[in-house]
């Protein structure tokens, strides 16, 4: 393969793992990097990267005199799935370690990117279905409340799925989710009234959550904080949009609630008796690990992020009980959760990402929104005030979990080590990809292969081969000064032909000269000499004597 076709192939294999990875939900900064290991893995050194929230480019070139090359590609769908996202990062993993070559890592990135799921898509739609359920459960909802949320999930998933595949826009999608789930609240609660009191507003909070959940805050403010602000920039007015659109959709089914009759109940806080917080870490496990299931992270991960979830869910009502304020209550739980997530990935063998996404999504402030859309749809001043003030502590909150995480993760990561090798912007923690371009196995053979060169450098030859080298110097240098104007002609002291190497320096030993003149016969019986020669010129001496030796002893030999 020519070197500039492996070059081309190295920098399109580097642009598809980064658009896996961006497309996923990873941060620009983590994207950067782990390309930038991955080429430096193949042989490329120093490329110019560049991430922004729709496409990728890299860069690079072979001299200072070269024309550069150039290649970019789009980022044209964004879509939570963490089986592919593990499955990348164990490639670029085993790139790095050196047990996957160039040509089998093209084609393990083909299989992945052109491969379904372990799961089929209607197990999706039942895990964001059980994500709603268990935060019925985490808000203290009846089993009545749980199975209509679980309901209304099922139908909201199913809905948004026939949009996408329509290729109508996430805002309207969050908009159609944020209605279905108002009316199907109301109707559900006009319905079962005659049997059971259902509590409508646990309902949507639970959607509400669910519609959140696939909302890119963290990655937002991860962008940010390493320094990518025109990408965070985008990302940030992406999940405004989104978030608007949820907000939209909530609003519009209150007030068709209110216009047919249906009226909406305020959210009432939930226990928070030592029975209550229970079952809500309970329920905000169930949650966690259904939202893992339903973004296809493998089956290993789901039980250690509902434990997380249960935690940060437990630390939230241990500190907000302080008279702390709700956002410091969230992000000191996100602390715990970025703290832990990068140990407890490492051990899983996922990124962090997974984990820590996973895990948060309980703390998500629904409930906030909620409040704050009834408190403004009762049209009064004082009412109205307080419901911008439950917007504002919504996003807040939302702030406060992406930089709780973030920081979390700058505490447990060992940055330090790593900040003097990329640039100052990308020295913050590792969500996704290596933290290291190169693992400590590599090092060690590495550092093992470079002592073995510097051992073959001077090897330990018998006499008898130094001899014949000298000869065969000799030999040639006599040729040399017969034929001045040929092709072996050489300057004293730098003889080459056909057959030989330049002349190596030979280090003086017992016995030994340190410079051997061309018309200086060699001594007999020096012993074994340490010798600085070429390998070539000891396995023609030696083939030599080996002829001589069969030619004197005749056919019998």
């Amino acid at each position: 393969m020519s070197d500039d076709r492996r070059l081309v192939q190295t920098l399109d294999l580097c642009l598809r793992v980064g658009e896996v990875l961006l497309s996923s939900g990873a941060g620009a900064a983590d994207v950067t990097a782990t390309m930038r290991a991955l080429a430096q893995a193949l042989g490329i050194r120093h490329p110019q990267i560049d991430v922004t929230f729709t496409s990728l480019s890299m860069s690079v070139q072979k001299g200072p005199e070269e024309p550069s090359l150039f290649q970019i590609r789009q980022v044209t769908h964004r879509d939570i799935d963490y089986e592919d996202l593990t499955r990348v990062d164990h490639l670029v993993r085993d790139v790095i370690a050196e047990r996957v070559d160039l040509v089998e890592a093209r084609a393990r990135v083909a299989r992945i990117v052109s491969s379904g799921h372990a799961r089929p898509r209607w197990a999706a739609t039942l895990g964001w279905g059980g994500m709603c359920a268990g935060i019925g459960v985490q808000l203290g909802g009846s089993g009545t409340v749980v199975i209509a949320a679980f309901l209304a999930a099922v139908a909201i998933d199913r809905l948004q799925h026939l949009m996408t595949r329509r290729l109508i826009p996430f805002f309207y999608q969050q908009i159609a989710g944020g209605a279905l789930a108002t009316v199907l609240a109301a109707l559900t609660t006009r319905v079962a009234d005659a049997w059971v009191h259902l509590d409508a507003s646990l309902v949507v909070s639970a959607n509400i959550i669910m519609l959140l959940a696939g909302i890119g805050f963290m990655g937002a403010v991860q962008d940010a904080l390493s320094g990518f602000y025109v990408t965070g920039s985008a990302r940030m007015l992406e999940a405004m949009l989104a978030t608007i659109g949820v907000i939209a959709g909530v609003g519009g089914g209150l007030s068709l609630a209110a216009a047919i009759g249906l009226d909406m109940p305020r959210l009432e806080p939930a226990r928070t008796d030592l029975v209550g917080i229970g079952v809500a870490a309970l329920g905000a496990a169930f949650a966690a690990a259904s939202f893992g299931y339903a973004s296809y992270a493998p089956m290993r991960t789901l039980a250690p992020i509902g434990a997380m979830a249960a935690l940060a869910l437990t630390v939230t009502f241990a500190v907000e009980t302080q008279d702390f304020g709700r956002a410091w209550a969230v992000g000191l739980a996100a602390f715990a959760i970025g703290l832990l997530a990068y140990r407890v990935a490492g051990r899983l063998q996922v990124p962090p990402l997974i984990v820590v996404v996973s895990a948060m999504v309980p703390l998500l402030p629904g409930l906030s929104i909620y409040r704050g859309l009834a408190l403004i749809g009762e049209g009064n001043d004082a009412a109205t005030a307080d419901g911008i003030l439950a917007m504002v502590t919504a996003f807040s909150i939302a702030i406060a979990l992406a930089a709780g995480v973030i920081l979390g993760e700058y505490v447990a990561q060992p940055v330090a080590r790593e900040a003097r090798k990329v640039p100052i912007r990308l020295s913050g923690p590792r969500l996704v990809g290596v933290t290291r371009s190169k693992t400590r196995a590599l090092l060690k053979r590495e550092r093992a292969a470079e002592r073995a060169a510097q051992e073959a450098e001077t090897v330990l030859i018998p006499t008898g081969d130094v001899q014949e080298i000298r000869e065969q110097r000799t030999e040639v240098l006599a040729d040399a000064e017969a034929d001045p104007d040929g092709a072996s002609a050489a300057e004293p002291g730098a003889v080459s032909g056909p057959e030989l190497e330049p002349e190596s320096e030979v280090e003086a030993g017992p016995g030994v000269e340190s410079e051997v003149e061309p018309e200086q016969a060699p001594e007999p019986d020096l012993g074994p000499a340490r010798v600085e020669i070429s390998l070539q010129e000891i396995r023609k001496a030696r083939e030599a004597r080996e002829a001589g030796s069969g030619e004197g002893q005749g056919p019998t030999a």
